[in-house]
């Protein structure tokens, strides 16, 4: 699980079988203080690949900068350079949550790689460490809106 923004917009590709994958980078950072009390800062950058309906998702809306929880696991693959000769290893994540974050006033939108196309309001207040079982995609709803029913056609994806 990781909180981080987006460093480049994702590229998006089908494979020869019809499949959907996207590619991109997420930075995470911390903060903390050393034994002497100065504040440190360290910023990491995360590989994160997304498959079939999250990665036509992810490859619609996101973009540069864009504030993201990814839930997935971790994938190593290994090849060898054709130049070097050296054996290369590359880790990246393999999303299976999706929660696009925003700023002040955006609802947090949570995707899943499932494909089942049942949507539920989420409580706005739900940290985003909570474990996401199941395949169900789930669309925060802002506190304005009333208990009326959600249609599938009022649903941008």
């Amino acid at each position: 699980m990781i909180i981080g923004r987006l460093t480049r917009d994702p590229e998006a590709r089908t494979t020869p079988q019809g499949t959907a994958i996207t590619n991109f980078s997420v930075a995470t950072g911390r903060v903390w203080k050393d034994q002497s009390g100065v504040q440190q800062e360290k910023t990491e950058f995360h590989n994160v690949v997304a498959w079939r309906r999250l990665a036509e998702i992810t490859a619609q809306y996101l973009t540069k900068g864009r504030q993201v929880y990814i839930e997935g696991y971790l994938q190593t693959q290994s090849w060898d350079d054709k130049t070097s000769g050296q054996k290369r290893y590359r880790t990246e994540i393999v999303a299976e949550n999706m929660i696009m974050l925003g700023n002040k006033g955006d609802s947090p939108v949570k995707m899943t790689s499932g494909t089942a196309a049942s949507f539920t309001p989420a409580q706005p207040t739900t940290p985003p460490s909570q474990s996401f079982g199941g395949q169900e995609q789930e669309i925060a709803a802002p506190s304005n809106i009333t208990d009326e029913e959600i249609r599938i056609e009022d649903i941008p994806f």
